[in-house]
């Protein structure tokens, strides 16, 4: 890639609404490997309950799929896909792509044929905030997919785009690199220098929430734990 391609992009020649980006620095692929077992939504409880996607589905098969990676994020103009093809060639092995369509679901942005692709080139998933299609091809194992909704009609191939941007995917913002979650409750996106306090704070969220667990089943739970909260609202209780 030419050092040219992080400039901006009406300086470094580029047509305007155009831009490719160098790919993020890589995590550590034990950091990466220690939130397969994280649940989003612990991971959420973790980052302030009020971080991740709204309105996104899956379309694999498996609900106990779950997707771990770093973003390679793309913005298309919707219904049009000219930049994922060319987002595609860069990828590399164990990269979540995550496009901002604009949630346009009229025309799909992906289907069986670029499934294909990425499971020759071995994503760990997509994110899309848009339209799939060929949904029988999707839900085989192998290749996890969010998207916004689906529709057999296809997408143009005109431009333009920008790859390894920050954009904006079902109200979660993703920069590239950002390390991205996904599971059956939904999918988060973790800054990259945030991943390792993250990772330690989802470990102590779900140790608590182990213990909870056990008192709930034993019913020994402290009912102090909400009528405090009752009490300071002024209710007597």
């Amino acid at each position: 890639m030419s050092s040219t391609a992080s400039a901006s992009p009406l300086a470094a020649g580029w047509p305007a609404g155009y831009r490719i980006n160098p790919s993020a620095p890589r995590l550590p692929a034990a950091l990466v490997d220690a939130f397969r077992t994280l649940p989003v939504a612990a991971i959420g409880d973790a980052m302030s309950r009020n971080i991740g996607t709204i309105g996104l589905r899956q379309y694999h098969a498996r609900l106990e799929t779950t997707m771990v990676g770093q973003a390679l994020t793309v913005r298309v103009r919707p219904g049009d896909n000219l930049m994922i093809h060319k987002a595609l060639l860069m990828a590399q092995p164990g990269d979540v792509l995550v496009v901002d369509g604009g949630g346009d679901i009229t025309q799909a942005l992906v289907g069986g044929l670029m499934r294909t692709t990425c499971v020759a080139r071995q994503l760990a998933g997509l994110v899309i905030d848009g339209a799939v299609r060929d949904l029988c091809e999707w839900a085989e194992d192998g290749m996890p997919v969010f998207a916004r909704g689906h529709t057999h009609r296809g997408p143009s191939k005109d431009g333009p785009g920008e790859i390894n941007v920050p954009i904006a995917v079902a109200s979660l913002a993703v920069m590239p690199g950002d390390l991205v979650v996904g599971d059956a409750d939904g999918v988060i996106a973790i800054p990259a220098e945030e991943a390792e306090t993250v990772l330690e704070k989802t470990q102590a969220h779900l140790r608590k929430e182990a213990q909870i667990r056990e008192s709930n089943r034993s019913g020994t739970a402290d009912p102090e734990r909400f009528n405090a909260i009752l009490r300071a609202k002024g209710l007597p209780v």
